[in-house]
């Protein structure tokens, strides 16, 4: 049977509401007490241990070996699309309710599934580069109402290709890490001069990442077919972003320090395989792209994405935001044959940020910047309170999960705690 099939069942009792059900097999990086980072896919309220499986010899990685009792997983998508897809066939086949490799072997399951909530989890991936996009055209309109009328709203190059700039991955983080609010130089429009000091609107972006698990030569492009082969999975990404930082820094070369501060991801990455159940068109690209970024195939996702809020002492957080990555304007696949359209190498462990992901209505704003219109429209906390910018000690946390018949392929979450500057 397909590893998506709906049918599938898992010897393992999971709840239809997990986001981790046997049809998703999400890989990601865990240690227990006393041991090393490794890796291992989520299935329902447990992570599957790889490396063991491995040197058990359940798993059969065509010669490669210690590929999994590694702290990352680049080590396994290096070894390329096709062995992708045989493993996780195979993990699928071990985790079946009707196979008794691994469900009857009871000591060996003992060792091998180990509870989620008796793990830590780690970046899942060596980041060997980062590069943010802008590609939703509702953010960019927005944006482009907010600070430059209605009238010209988009910079005249948007619609032509994925405007994107490399951002740092030594600050990419995992779900859970704390966020220090960032300093910088500040100038409101209305001060004669820059001051230093920390900055007082910080904002949230709501995205996905795609984890690039192929490289590309230096010099070469990319059909859409080769970009497409090229991405292993997808993660949950907020780009934090300190907007007065970036209105003053961003002129002529665009954003540094203002989004170099903290990336966070979701420590799962949902295979490109996983989600494709859920694939469709995105919206009509007018005008036509030009050759080198149009694209035949269903590249966007049908993927639920919510964002809340937790205030320090609040008893529930404020629901900020429920949109869908399926949106955007730009593909995961366009960006990437456009970031390679200039000879630009791509490497395995690259990170490719979708951009904000907004939609057409009020509660589909994926920032801050958008939910309070720069500060002018602040919004309620429950229990009391506002906020236009995230304080000290607020929680942001984004979920998202694509929605089968009777189970769902989901992302966990990716959390950050805002803390006062270093």
């Amino acid at each position: 049977m397909h590893p998506n099939d709906p049918s599938l069942r898992s010897f393992l009792a999971i709840d239809p509401a997990s986001d981790f059900p046997i049809q998703n097999l999400p890989y990601g990086v865990f240690s227990t007490v006393g041991t090393q980072p490794r890796v291992g896919v989520a299935i329902g309220a447990c992570v599957l241990d790889l490396a063991l499986l491995e040197t058990e010899g359940l798993i059969d990685l065509e010669g490669a070996t210690d590929v999994f009792a590694q702290p990352s997983i680049n080590a396994f998508m290096a070894l390329g699309p096709e062995l992708w897809t045989t493993t996780r066939a195979r993990i699928s086949q071990l985790l079946r309710h009707d196979h008794p490799e691994l469900r009857d072997n009871a000591g060996l399951r003992q060792r091998a599934l180990l509870p989620l909530a008796d793990v830590t989890l780690h970046l899942p991936l060596q980041v060997t580069g980062f590069t943010d996009f802008y590609s939703s055209k509702e953010h960019a309109s927005n944006v482009g109402v907010m600070f430059r009328g209605k009238d010209n709203a988009l910079q005249p190059n948007w619609l032509h290709m994925p405007i994107g700039y490399n951002g740092r991955a030594s600050t990419v983080v995992v779900s859970g890490t704390d966020v220090h609010r960032p300093r910088g130089q500040l100038k409101p429009p209305d001060a004669a001069a820059p001051t230093f000091g920390p900055c007082k609107r910080l904002d949230f972006e709501l995205e996905m990442g795609v984890v690039v698990g192929q490289p590309s030569a230096m010099g070469g492009m990319l059909t859409e077919a080769e970009a497409e082969a090229m991405i292993f999975g997808f993660v949950l990404l907020n780009d934090w972003s300190a907007r007065d930082i970036q209105q003053w820094e961003y002129v002529p070369l665009g954003p540094f320090l203002a989004k170099a501060f903290a990336t966070s991801i979701s420590p799962w990455i949902v295979t490109r395989e996983a989600l494709e159940p859920f694939r469709l068109h995105g919206p009509a690209q007018e005008p036509l792209p030009l050759p080198h970024l149009q694209q035949q195939g269903a590249n966007n996702y049908d993927l639920r994405l919510d964002v809340d809020l937790r205030a320090p002492g609040a008893s529930k957080p404020a629901a900020l935001c429920s949109t869908n990555f399926k949106y955007m304007y730009w593909s995961s696949v366009q960006q990437l044959m456009h970031h390679a359209s200039s000879g630009c190498a791509m490497s395995v462990g690259d990170l490719l940020g979708s951009g904000t992901i907004s939609g057409p209505e009020r509660d589909q704003r994926g920032s801050l910047l958008e939910i309070s219109w720069n500060g002018a429209e602040p919004f309620d906390l429950p229990g009391g309170g506002q906020r236009t910018f995230l304080d000290d000690g607020d929680t942001l946390t984004i979920r998202g999960w694509c929605q089968g018949d009777g189970y769902r392929v989901g992302f966990g979450a990716v959390a950050g705690t805002i803390i006062p500057p270093r």
